[in-house]
C-alpha cells in the first residue's frame, strides 16, 4: 500500500479509487468541487452507504412491525417516526465519520479500545442477532411468495441464490448497482399509499399528537410499549452501525467526501421514514374497524387487497419481497465485515472469491443457515420474528454507548471528535433508550401497568439521567481545563526554545506548534501506534453497570416473548 504506511486500514483493497454504482472518483483527484455539476457528480459517486443502510432498515421485520402498528393502533404511533429521525442521523453520522477517518471497522475498534470482553461480546451479539434477523428476512420472502402463488421452497432457494451471487461477483460496483436497484423497490410503498388513500387529517394527527393507546382491547399498556420498543428496534438496529462503518471503508470514502456522505445519509433517512409512514397509513385505513387480529405480513397483504384491490395486495407483496432481499444483503454483510475485521481476514467486495474465501464463506453461511431454518418444519418462526426487533431495541443502548465513547476518543478521531452538542444529544438518546427498556421490564413484571405508572417511571429515569448528565458536564469542563493547561505548557516550552529570539519569534513558533491540523487529510494512525486507553473511575463503573443492565433487560424480554408465545 504505497503512500499509506501510517494508515490504520487493515485491508489494502480498501485504498484506491471510489468506484460507486453511479460514478468514479480517482484516488489522485484532489480538485475542488466548485460548480453545481461537479458537486452533483461527486454525490452520485459517493451515494450508497447511507441509502443502502437506511433502505435495508425497512426490511421484512419492519414491514411486520409497522404493519402491526397500523392495523392495531391506526395512525396513533406515527409520532414515533419523527422522534427517530434525529436519532437515526446522529447515530449513523458518527459511524460514517468513524469509518472515513479510521479505516477500521466498528468491532475492531471496540476490541482495541475496550478490551477482549466487550469486543468478543459485541461480535458474538452481532453475529447471533444478525443470524436471527436474516431468518426474519426469509420469513418475509416466504410470506410474500406465498401470497403471489410461488412455492415456498422455490422462493427461498431462488432468493438465497440471488443474494449470494450478487456479493460473489468480486466487483464492488456490481454489488452496489444491484443493491441500489433493490433500493428503488422500496418506493413501491408510495403508489400503495396512494391506492389506499388514508385520511390526511388522521395522518397529520398521528404525527403531531403523541399518544400511547394502551386500551384493554389492544392488549394494555404492556403491549403498546412492547410495540414501541419494537419500532425503535426495527428503525435503529445495532447491525446498521457495523454495516455503514465497514461499507464506507470498503467504498474507500475518506474525510474529503464527508459532506457528500452525510447528504447520502439524509437521502436514505427520508426514504425510510416516508416508507414507514406510508406502510402505517395504508394498514391503518385498510384495517380500520375490521376487528381483525394481527397475524403476519401475509395477513396484511390480504387485508390491503380486500380494501384496495388485488393489485394493491400484490404491490405490497412485491415490496415486502424486495425489502427482505435488501435487508438480507445488508445484515449478512455487516456480520462478514465485522468478523473479517476482528480476525484479520481479507474482507472486501473489491476482492474475488479466491482472494477472500473466509469473508465470502461467512456471508454465504449466514444466508444458507437462515434459508434452512425457514424451510425446516416446526421452526419457531413466530417467536424469532417477534423477538428480533425487541432484542435489537434492548441491545441498542449498549452499542450507542460504545459509539459515543469512540467518537470522544481523540487518539481515534483526532480533530473529528464529537462536539459538545452531539455528546449532549447522544447522551439524551441513550437515556431515552434505557428508559424504554426499563418500561419494558416493568410491563413484563406488571402486565396491568397503567399509563400514569409508566410516566412515573419515565420521570424517575429522567431524574437519574439529569444527575448523570450533570456529572458528565463537570467532568467535561475539567477535561477542557486540563487541555488548556497542557496547551499553556506547550506555549511555555516553545517560548523557552525560542530562547534568545524576539518575542515575535517566540509567538510565531508557538503558533506553529499549536496550529490546527488539516481535518480533511487527517487519518487515524495504525492501532498499534495508539496509546493504550485507561478505563477507570466513572467509565469503569458505567461499563459494569451496562453489563448488569444488559443481563436484566435481556432476561425480561425473553420472559415477555415466551409468555406471548404461550398465550399468557
Amino acid at each position: 500500500m504505497a503512500g499509506t504506511a501510517r494508515s490504520a486500514v487493515l485491508d489494502e483493497a480498501h485504498v484506491g479509487d471510489i468506484r460507486g454504482a453511479l460514478g468514479t472518483i480517482r484516488l489522485d483527484d484532489h480538485a475542488a468541487r466548485t460548480t453545481l455539476s461537479a458537486k452533483f457528480k461527486t454525490l452520485l459517486a459517493v451515494v450508497g452507504p447511507g441509502l443502502i443502510v437506511m433502505v435495508g432498515d425497512n426490511d421484512a421485520g419492519a414491514f411486520s412491525t409497522y404493519g402491526q402498528a397500523g392495523q392495531v393502533y391506526g395512525t396513533k404511533l406515527l409520532w414515533t417516526l419523527l422522534l427517530l429521525i434525529p436519532v437515526l442521523y446522529v447515530n449513523q453520522e458518527m459511524v460514517l465519520r468513524l469509518g472515513a477517518v479510521t479505516g477500521v471497522g466498528h468491532a475492531r475498534l471496540i476490541l482495541s479500545r475496550f478490551g477482549k470482553f466487550w469486543g468478543t461480546f459485541e461480535v458474538i451479539d452481532l453475529f447471533l442477532l444478525n443470524g436471527l434477523t436474516i431468518v426474519t428476512e426469509f420469513i418475509g420472502i416466504t410470506l410474500a411468495a406465498g401470497y403471489l402463488g410461488v412455492p415456498k421452497i422455490l422462493a427461498v432457494l431462488f432468493a438465497a441464490g440471488i443474494i449470494i451471487a450478487t456479493a460473489f461477483t468480486g466487483s464492488f460496483r456490481a454489488f452496489e448497482r444491484i443493491a441500489m436497484f433493490f433500493c428503488l423497490g422500496s418506493l413501491l410503498l408510495v403508489p400503495l399509499y396512494v391506492m389506499a388513500h388514508p385520511s390526511a387529517a388522521s395522518m397529520a394527527s398521528g404525527f403531531t399528537t403523541p399518544a400511547l393507546p394502551g386500551g384493554a382491547s389492544t392488549g394494555g399498556m404492556a403491549a403498546v410499549m412492547l410495540l414501541v420498543i419494537g419500532i425503535v428496534g426495527t428503525t435503529i438496529a445495532p447491525w446498521q452501525l457495523f454495516f455503514q462503518q465497514s461499507y464506507v471503508i470498503d467504498k474507500r470514502i475518506t474525510p474529503r467526501f464527508m459532506k457528500y456522505e452525510k447528504a447520502d445519509l439524509w437521502i436514505g433517512i427520508v426514504i425510510v421514514v416516508v416508507g414507514a409512514a406510508a406502510l402505517m397509513g395504508t394498514t391503518a385505513v385498510a384495517f380500520a374497524h375490521s376487528g381483525a387480529q394481527f397475524t403476519d405480513s401475509a395477513g396484511l397483504a390480504r387485508g390491503i387487497a380486500a380494501y384496495a384491490g388485488h393489485v394493491a395486495g400484490a404491490l405490497f407483496a412485491v415490496a415486502l419481497l424486495d425489502a427482505a432481499v435488501i435487508g438480507a444483503f445488508a445484515v449478512s454483510l455487516s456480520s462478514a465485515y465485522a468478523i473479517g475485521d476482528v480476525l484479520g481476514m481479507k474482507h472486501s467486495l473489491h476482492r474475488g472469491l479466491g482472494q477472500a474465501k473466509g469473508f465470502y464463506a461467512l456471508y454465504a453461511a449466514l444466508i444458507c443457515g437462515a434459508a434452512v431454518i425457514v424451510l425446516l418444519p416446526g421452526s419457531p418462526l413466530g417467536l424469532i420474528t417477534e423477538g428480533v426487533q425487541v432484542l435489537a431495541g434492548v441491545l441498542l443502548p449498549a452499542a450507542t454507548v460504545f459509539l459515543l465513547m469512540l467518537c470522544n476518543d481523540r487518539a481515534v478521531l483526532g480533530p473529528w471528535v464529537n462536539s459538545a452538542k452531539t455528546n449532549a444529544f447522544t447522551g439524551a438518546v441513550i437515556a431515552v433508550l434505557i428508559t424504554l427498556s426499563v418500561v419494558l421490564t416493568a410491563s413484563v413484571m406488571f402486565p396491568a401497568i397503567t399509563a400514569s405508572a409508566i410516566f412515573v417511571i419515565m420521570a424517575a429515569c429522567a431524574a437519574v439521567a439529569l444527575v448523570g448528565g450533570g456529572f458528565a458536564l463537570v467532568h467535561a469542563r475539567r477535561s477542557q481545563r486540563a487541555t488548556a493547561l497542557a496547551d499553556a505548557a506547550v506555549l511555555t516550552e516553545v517560548a523557552e526554545m525560542a530562547g534568545a529570539g524576539t518575542e515575535a519569534e517566540a509567538e510565531k513558533a508557538a503558533d506553529a506548534a499549536l496550529a490546527p491540523v488539516d481535518k480533511l487529510s487527517w487519518r487515524m494512525p495504525p492501532l498499534s501506534e495508539l496509546p493504550t486507553p485507561v478505563i477507570r473511575g466513572a467509565r469503569r463503573i458505567g461499563l459494569l453497570g451496562l453489563r448488569g443492565y444488559l443481563a436484566i433487560a435481556m432476561i425480561m424480554v425473553i420472559v415477555k416473548i415466551v409468555e406471548t408465545a404461550l398465550g399468557h
